[in-house]
């Protein structure tokens, strides 16, 4: 069927992190969705695509937002979610040292009151400064932040990582933050 992957990966992350209800779709409690059900409701909804499609773009993405089930008849966003799930990942302990990029103009209210998952069910941490700063930039000029991940940990805060690497935790108080100055990272 060829669709541009770009704009079915935008369409994927769309209905099965935010909104599946646009295109009457149901999730389950854990964010899983019928492939076939995803698939005929998609192209319902004006976006033609086939499970050749589908399998291309969770293959090729290069931040692996979906995650496919072992029997390959059921997908889900692997981490990101606005609406209501419960990923079912175990806790973990993580790296010394995450990191969380964003943009400059957030800086200020970080500081203040950490970092808090505004819109999503969990705040993001990256592994590494490279991914931080690429997110960062999505959103505008970007500021680095070190987390003090192993600290937080130490002190009974929860982190899980997603299927696709990502640290995700409920909160980060500002006393676990460390703003890395521009051009040291």
């Amino acid at each position: 069927m060829t669709t541009d992957p770009l704009h079915l990966s935008k369409f994927l992350s769309y209905v099965l992190r935010h909104k599946p209800d646009a295109i009457g779709l149901a999730l389950d409690p854990e964010g899983w969705a019928s492939v076939d059900e995803l698939i005929a409701k998609g192209n319902a909804a004006g976006t033609p695509f086939d499970r050749d499609d589908l399998l291309a773009v969770i293959a090729t993405s290069d931040k692996k937002r979906f995650s496919l089930s072992d029997d390959g008849t059921r997908i889900r966003a692997a981490q990101g979610h606005s609406v209501t799930v419960n990923l079912n990942l175990d806790p973990r302990q993580p790296p010394d040292v995450l990191y969380h990029g964003t943009a400059t103009r957030f800086v200020e209210a970080i500081l203040a009151q950490g970092l808090t998952p505004q819109t999503r069910q969990q705040v993001h941490l990256s592994a590494d400064e490279v991914t931080a700063l690429k997110v960062g930039k999505r959103h505008g000029k970007p500021a680095l932040f070190t987390v003090d991940a192993r600290r937080m940990h130490d002190q009974g805060l929860i982190f899980q990582q997603a299927d696709n690497g990502v640290w995700l935790t409920d909160h980060v108080p500002p006393g676990f933050l460390t703003l890395v100055p521009a051009g040291k990272s």
